[in-house]
């Protein structure tokens, strides 16, 4: 039976998200999931007079087809992809895995090649820069464990994240936009040890808004790739292609990640010599979803906390583009509120966000009671 709630969150990834015109064409990527809000997305895409293309994966396929994967399998693979990925205006990226783990046992070199010839020039070079995306979750039982809910209470939550009302957060979320780019010197405080210093000077925010992701709820920018220095510990587990991660602490010097420190640590280092970007930076943000406020080791729920920001190894986006270069995008995230450990952002030698809430008048529209009132 086809959820009420999941025609009106197809409505709004259509209309708002991807911004569908008629005659124009949408790649719907399923992982693991093929009814439901697929069949919504359809019928969606249909009312506006565009053209649905449906590609339906499966994680465990997936892990078959990598554990024994040659590199020239994943050349042509990518290949095929991308000129999929060309025909498009816009893309839809859905997953549904009951096992999010499902690829931990994949060999780390196979991981690597998949990431060079699929992901980096599929999804990091062509998707990310040339189409307008949206990528989301479903919410299935694998869920509601991560987040420690019943079924039908994660539902609940799912619903109403996704569809919170993005234009007013976007208005909120202008002030925050201007004063990123007018910031230089950005200065990170928390405990165990974290105090970090970067620049931020010349480089876009970005607002995020429910057009990239649903749930949605972050202002990005990147730091200017050789200027961080410092510690940071970030305190929210990570799930990375399939290997999860916990107690991650990383030191800066002109940049560069120096010192790597989380469990398990062997894998955390693999992803770090990944390439050469992967230890430089490629995205600083702040989180402020009212509604999310608490990690449930999803990257793309966790990314929104409310009093959160994420600093992230990595591929810099074009939009918001410090050079940085790499197979690697990695969204960690430091969570600030009180009940994690508290902290500060610091801008220009001013304070403008303290364990979790904005503390300037123009930037408190983004604390959670005027968001949600």
């Amino acid at each position: 039976m086809r959820d009420p709630r999941g025609a009106r969150l197809a409505q709004h990834i259509v209309q708002h998200s991807t911004r569908l015109q008629p005659g124009e064409a949408v790649l719907i990527e399923s992982f693991d999931l093929a009814d439901g809000l697929v069949l919504d997305l359809i019928d969606a895409v249909h009312a506006a007079k565009a053209q649905p293309l449906v590609s339906l994966r499966s994680n465990a396929v997936i892990r078959s087809q990598l554990g024994q994967a040659t590199e020239a399998q994943l050349k042509l693979q990518g290949l095929v992809e991308r000129f999929q990925m060309e025909q498009v205006q816009a893309y839809v990226g859905l997953r549904a895995a009951a096992n999010i783990a499902e690829l931990a046992d994949v060999p780390g070199d196979r991981i690597g090649l998949y990431q060079q010839h699929v992901v980096q020039p599929v999804h990091l070079d062509y998707r990310v820069n040339h189409t307008r995306w949206v990528v989301l979750r479903y919410p299935n039982a694998a869920m509601a464990q991560l987040a420690n809910m019943s079924t039908e209470q994660f539902e609940e939550f799912y619903f109403r994240v996704c569809t919170l009302d993005y234009p007013r957060m976007s208005d909120a979320m202008e002030p925050l936009k201007q004063r990123m780019e007018r910031t230089d010197r950005v200065r990170i405080k928390g405990p165990g040890a974290t105090d970090l210093r970067f620049s931020i000077k010349g480089i876009p925010a970005v607002k995020c808004e429910g057009r990239r992701n649903l749930p949605d709820g972050e202002c990005y920018t990147a730091p200017v790739r050789d200027s961080v220095n410092g510690t940071i510990a970030y305190n929210t587990p990570s799930l990375y292609l399939g290997t999860s991660y916990d107690g991650i602490r990383f030191t800066f010097e002109g940049g560069r990640i120096v010192k790597a420190e989380g469990s398990p640590q062997a894998r955390l280092d693999q992803v770090l010599d990944s390439d050469q970007g992967a230890r430089f930076v490629g995205e600083f943000s702040l989180g402020f979803n009212p509604w999310i406020t608490r990690p449930m080791k999803d990257t793309l729920f966790d990314e929104k906390i409310a009093g959160s920001l994420h600093f992230t190894p990595g591929q810099a986006y074009t939009s918001a583009d410090n050079g940085n270069r790499s197979k690697v995008h990695w969204d960690l995230v430091l969570i600030q509120t009180p009940e994690f450990g508290g902290g500060e952002v610091w801008f220009d030698d001013e304070l403008v966000r303290q364990d979790g809430r904005f503390v300037t008048p123009e930037l408190a529209g983004l604390n959670p009671e005027r968001l949600t009132a």
